[in-house]
């Protein structure tokens, strides 16, 4: 398989063989949809924590007797329909880690990145560097693709000047080749990637 290599001016410079065995897999939609869903639940704390009635400090007298007021009858001023009082079914810390196969999270990966392709929506410029730490130079790259929605750059390695920059821009995700999962995939429309990153995802899962 053979791409387009652009500058970041978006002009062709030359051509880039991909390895089939990673860019050219088949599509297979609910094994991804698995490795996305498991991936956003592993990504949860798990810490939230509110009260119940039985754990929220007073409440032990019974407020008023059971008849004869003509109010409605309670028991404790700590049940949940009171101001302080406990909350129903509350929230306690919880794991909510989901397991997926490392195989079968590697093969929802490659057949994402492989859709990237097949769609026309990986593009390879063969470096990313700027001049100086510039919003307005990340704002031109994207300009001179045209691109309008969420993209994301991936490159080989850490480039502070590159954050720095990129940082202002809402709809860019910036990341490095070893760091790149497969929400960043589904999640983002356009994938710009260098070339040196590009082999460092060939070497990583080749």
């Amino acid at each position: 398989m053979q791409v387009k290599v652009y500058n970041t001016k978006a002009e062709e410079v030359g051509k880039l063989n991909l390895k089939d065995e990673v860019f050219g897999c088949e599509y297979n939609e609910p094994l991804i949809h698995q490795a996305v869903v498991a991936y956003q639940t592993n990504q949860r704390q798990g810490t939230k924590c509110t009260l119940t009635r039985s754990e929220v400090r007073g409440g032990g007298k019974k407020p008023w007797r059971q008849k004869g007021t003509g109010r409605a009858r309670q028991g404790s001023i700590r049940a949940v329909q009171w101001v302080k009082g406990g909350v129903a079914f509350a929230p306690k810390p919880r794991d909510f880690f989901k397991k997926i196969n490392k195989k079968a999270k590697t093969a929802a990966f490659l057949s994402a990145l492989s859709y990237k392709v097949a769609n026309n929506e990986l593009f390879v410029v063969d470096e990313i560097k700027l001049s100086e730490p510039k919003t307005k130079l990340v704002a031109e790259i994207l300009n001179n693709f045209n691109f309008d929605k969420r993209t994301l750059f991936v490159v080989a390695d850490k480039d502070e000047a590159l954050l720095r920059a990129g940082n202002n821009i809402e709809k860019l995700t910036i990341t490095v080749a070893d760091l790149l999962n497969i929400y960043q995939l589904v999640a983002n429309v356009n994938i710009v990637a260098t070339k040196d990153a590009i082999q460092k995802i060939e070497e990583a899962n080749a």
